[in-house]
């Protein structure tokens, strides 16, 4: 039994890594989604208003990025969008780790050490994933088809 709790803790732990570097280009557009709602509660809005509000937020936050990565030609405003979608993620990351970390050993040197590792794993997956939505809009448009 012990050895099965191991190797299911185990896969707990790969199967939320996994969903940690799949969902990471989202951490922007939750963290805007859950600000605007937590706004409008505040505000008065109610809860339903307050989930409308901040999916509407999330979606906009989302759509706009990837429209602007879409239609901006620059390669230097598409690393600066990229940027903006990225450093929430490497929060997440660092953060994700960090309490993965603090579970696993009890020196905080290392604690630090490996969710600084963590942060710019998630951090390089994330810029990846953009930079592959960035790249996949170049669909042969403004060449000449033969």
């Amino acid at each position: 039994m012990i050895i099965l709790g191991i190797l299911l803790c185990i896969a707990g732990i790969g199967i939320l890594c996994w969903l940690l570097f799949t969902l990471a280009i989202f951490a922007l557009p939750l963290f805007a989604g859950v600000t605007a709602g937590t706004w409008s509660l505040n505000a008065g809005a109610g809860w339903l208003g307050a989930i409308l509000v901040g999916v509407l937020a999330a979606g906009l936050t989302l759509g706009v990025g990837q429209i602007l990565l879409g239609v901006i030609r620059s390669m230097w405003a598409k690393i600066a969008i990229a940027l903006v979608f990225v450093a929430p993620a490497i929060v997440a990351g660092y953060h994700a780790t960090h309490g993965i970390a603090k579970l696993m050993m009890p020196s905080e040197t290392w604690q630090i050490v490996f969710s600084a590792i963590g942060a710019i794993a998630v951090g390089v997956t994330a810029f990846l994933r953009i930079a592959g939505m960035a790249a996949g809009d170049q669909s042969g448009r403004g060449m000449v088809q033969a």
